[in-house]
């Protein structure tokens, strides 16, 4: 414990924003970098628990209290050293990750928890700005070859750990950008794309090889795939978005959540966009169906492109500023969150259900709605009900649908490699993280369904702690999920 009353001494603070005058005139990062000083204070709140629950709470695992510890001190190289043995990418997880963590963090019981994530992207940040991660290639090579089919962060993930036990790796991407999600779904002012692209040029410098624009099932059958490789590893996202089958639905100008996150990205990067494809909200009354990331990232990108008005709707109630009983720590606070994008403004309604839209010339004009009560069932399920004669409309002219997703793209890829799917229609994986098909793994948001960058992360590394396994009888990678 670097301050031993560091946790009473200094309140919990976090980094400064742009101002939001500022910020939404741009696409740029809305984060200011910490005062070095500042940051040791937050990194002396840690109490150093003699059972660190935040760590559990990590699903990488990473060794939070001694990476604290060292920041306090201003050991930052040490830190990164820390950080770096369970975390691949925390230049990403700094800055996207919604911080179980510091939901875990034993300072939670009663006050606020200390600042582990903008800890991290601190200690990456300043990291990459004294040249302390670099490029580490293999002293040897094994000779095998391991292909990854797709580079969102449990592939990228996988590949770096298979590329550093000595295996040559090949990354596989549909699209013409590396990075999934990181880079065509995340918005620019949450994750700049030049931080995606700087570790993926350390990679390649490593040994990846990168291949673009390849959709296996479809350009590189399957079966020819598992020729060219000793394994392959199936990375390939949760993307079959959530539906919302309402009379109306097929107007114009109602669109799933990540065709317009997308776009933007696409545009930001500097592909040319048919204007007749061009989903804007500028100028236009914009409803966000969703109230969770993706939804926020829609909100954000509607300011940046001059919407009218915007709001974000959400089916459930909105939850509480502090935990209720029944939402005891350590479990993950299911409270009132506002992101960066909500400073921003718009308008947030809970407990609305979208009966359906209207409007004429093919375009929709209106939502209509309902409001919605909420109920606990004997066996303790919620039940919705309708609240009589609370029918209303809300005018719009762009709808966008961020209810989440389903499962992977089923199709060619799939149907190819023949691979086992489980009840809710994801991969279905052993403790290895291999598929029914022997050299056949997977891992991520495909086989665990939607979730977050840090559970893509632990993924990937446990995915290529399997395969490592698989092809050399032995393996010296570490375990980052619970067996």
């Amino acid at each position: 414990m670097g301050d031993p009353s560091g946790f009473m001494s200094s309140p919990r603070r976090l980094p400064g924003r742009r101002p939001v005058a500022e910020r939404k005139g741009d696409y740029r990062e809305f984060y200011t970098r910490w005062p070095e000083q500042e940051a040791r204070s937050q990194g002396g709140r840690c109490m150093d628990c003699a059972v660190p629950f935040c760590q559990s709470g990590c699903p990488l695992g990473n060794v939070i209290p001694e990476f604290n510890h060292q920041i306090y001190l201003g050991n930052w190289d040490k830190a990164l050293q820390v950080l770096l043995s369970t975390n691949n990418f925390p230049e990403f997880t700094g800055r996207i990750c919604p911080a179980p963590c510091e939901g875990s963090c034993v300072l939670s019981i009663n006050s606020d928890p200390v600042t582990i994530e903008y800890i991290e992207k601190e200690i990456a940040d300043r990291g990459f700005d004294e040249g302390w991660i670099k490029a580490e290639p293999p002293q040897q090579r094994t000779g095998k070859k391991v292909a990854v089919v797709g580079s969102g962060p449990a592939g990228l993930a996988a590949a770096q750990q298979l590329n550093r036990a000595g295996h040559w790796v090949t990354v596989f991407e549909r699209d013409h950008y590396i990075g999934g999600l990181l880079t065509l779904g995340i918005p620019d002012f949450k994750l700049d794309k030049s931080i995606v692209r700087r570790r993926v040029d350390l990679m390649a410098e490593e040994g990846v090889d990168f291949r673009t624009g390849v959709a296996v099932g479809v350009d590189y059958m399957a079966e020819q795939l598992r020729a060219d490789f000793d394994a392959v590893c199936l990375t390939c996202g949760s993307t079959e978005p959530r539906e919302l089958p309402v009379p109306g639905r097929e107007l114009d100008g109602i669109h799933p959540a990540m065709d317009y996150l997308t776009q933007q990205n696409r545009l930001l990067a500097g592909e040319p966009i048919d204007p007749a494809e061009r989903i804007t909200a500028e100028g236009k009354r914009v409803v966000i169906l969703g109230g969770g990331d993706t939804g926020a990232d829609c909100l954000g990108t509607a300011h940046r492109q001059g919407a009218e008005i915007i709001y974000q709707v959400e089916l459930l109630t909105e939850p509480p500023e502090k935990r209720h009983s029944d939402n005891p720590w350590p479990q993950w606070p299911i409270i009132l969150r506002s992101s960066a994008a909500h400073e921003e403004g718009g308008i947030r309604e809970y407990d609305v259900l979208t009966k359906s839209f209207s409007g004429s010339n093919g375009r929709v004009q209106r939502l209509h709605a309902v409001r919605v009560g909420w109920s606990q069932s004997e066996n303790g399920r919620p039940n919705m009900q309708e609240i009589p004669e609370s029918d209303f409309v809300i005018e719009t002219d762009l709808v966008l649908l961020a209810m989440g997703f389903l499962h992977p793209e089923h199709g060619a890829m799939l149907d190819q490699f023949g691979v086992e799917l489980d009840e809710r229609g994801n991969i279905k994986a052993d403790e290895n993280k291999m598929t029914s098909v022997p050299g056949v793994f997977a891992g991520g948001d495909a086989t665990r369904g939607q979730s977050l960058v840090v559970w893509a992360i632990a993924e990937g590394r446990e995915m290529a702690r399997g395969v490592d396994l698989y092809l050399m009888g032995r393996t010296s990678l570490p375990r980052s999920l619970p067996n």
